[in-house]
């Protein structure tokens, strides 16, 4: 058991996985959550949502140029 918790390859794999949890995967279920529910937020959870905003915002900025979160305009033509 002792050789489990002094292996570099376990030490990088714990590593890389918060990272990737705290970079990707929160990230991206937290803009889906705000395309969402934006419009119709109430204001304690538009406070909870800053709080993660703040929170996770390095792996916000990394998906910021590719996601949109705009109105979407009237659909008639």
């Amino acid at each position: 058991m002792e050789g489990i918790f002094n292996n570099s390859i376990a030490t990088l794999v714990a590593y890389f996985t918060i990272i990737s949890i705290y970079l990707l995967v929160i990230p991206l279920i937290l803009f889906y959550w705000m395309n969402n529910r934006w419009n119709v937020m109430g204001k304690f959870e538009r406070l909870g949502v800053y709080g993660l905003v703040f929170l996770f915002f390095p792996g916000l900025i990394l998906f910021a140029p590719f996601l949109n979160l705009r109105l979407r305009g009237d659909t008639k033509n």
